[in-house]
């Protein structure tokens, strides 16, 4: 197992305890010198704040941490691929790589729908590695919307 899949089986951690708290299981760990630095996952729902993704939490969990707001020198695993907000907040931020699992053809803007990273807006230049785990990303979403289907279709049967 090569360092990305050790971390990111912690941002799939991350992305269960979404799940387990009824919230779109996205989750993320942001890494500096082989070290955790921070951990979030989706709370949008349990927080009414459409800003409460993965990636915004640990973001904002990490610079608390460091006293910074500038994440130079960091890693960012993510189990789903960035939309535009969290790029945004990543390139901000100045997270030097985002490593994520499941490629998202709605909303994914490093290659999927759209790619943002080298947009001529942004001041910053990061690396991103897609599909780490990523059978394994996906199907922890796609069991998580089944799911919610399934317990639809009871309420209105």
């Amino acid at each position: 197992m090569n360092e990305d899949e050790i971390w990111m089986k912690i941002a799939i951690s991350e992305a269960c305890q979404a799940a387990s708290e009824d919230e779109v299981p996205v989750g993320a760990i942001l890494v500096k010198n082989g070290f955790i630095i921070a951990q979030g996952h989706n709370q949008s729902i349990s927080k009414s704040d459409p800003t409460a993704h993965a990636e915004i939490q640990a973001i904002r969990k990490a610079a608390k941490n460091l006293k910074n707001y500038r994440l130079t020198e960091t890693t960012i695993y993510v189990t789903l691929e960035p939309c535009a907000m969290c790029l945004g907040a990543i390139m901000h931020a100045r997270v030097g790589r985002i490593v994520f699992g499941a490629y998202d053809t709605k909303t994914g803007v490093c290659g999927s729908c759209g790619d943002l990273k080298d947009a001529n807006f942004f001041h910053h230049q990061l690396q991103i590695t897609g599909g780490v785990f990523e059978k394994k990303c996906r199907m922890i979403l796609k069991d998580f919307f089944q799911k919610k289907r399934k317990e639809k279709n009871i309420l209105f049967t």
